[in-house]
């Protein structure tokens, strides 16, 4: 888990989340309220979907609009492989940790597959999403 989390408030523009995104290289931002509660993700994918692929401002545009309001998050006591399993339940590659209804940090596959001991379960949720995926898709090689 990275324990230091770059957020974002729900009323900041889509235009601060991508400048945060870059600057951080970084693919999701918790978005908290002040008191650090979260309230939603915002993904490299939301901006390019919901705020330009639009035709929408990002100086404008509250990011609170374009966040992903239903995340899948996980607790600090939590194992690997519940944290794999959600990701691939979910079709996600970051989930925050919260704690007390807190963001407390976040945990990425990479951070998993980066852990040497956890390569197994890092791999297995990467397949079940890259899987899901290609399904969306419309890939023809998963529908033999």
């Amino acid at each position: 888990m990275h324990p230091y989390v770059v957020t974002i408030a729900p009323m900041e523009s889509a235009a601060l989340a991508a400048r945060l995104l870059s600057r951080y290289d970084l693919g999701a931002l918790p978005v908290c309220q002040g008191d650090g509660r979260l309230r939603g993700v915002v993904t490299d994918r939301d901006l390019v979907l919901r705020c330009m692929a639009a035709g929408e401002d990002p100086d404008q545009l509250p990011v609170g609009d374009i966040m992903t309001r239903s995340c899948t998050w996980v607790g600090p006591d939590a194992g690997i492989g519940e944290a794999a399993a959600l990701m691939a339940r979910a079709q996600v590659r970051r989930l925050p940790v919260v704690e007390d209804q807190r963001v407390i940090g976040m945990v990425s596959l990479g951070d998993l597959a980066r852990c040497g001991r956890y390569e197994m379960e890092a791999g297995t949720a990467l397949a079940r999403i890259s899987r899901r995926v290609s399904r969306a898709g419309g890939d023809t090689e998963d529908r033999q």
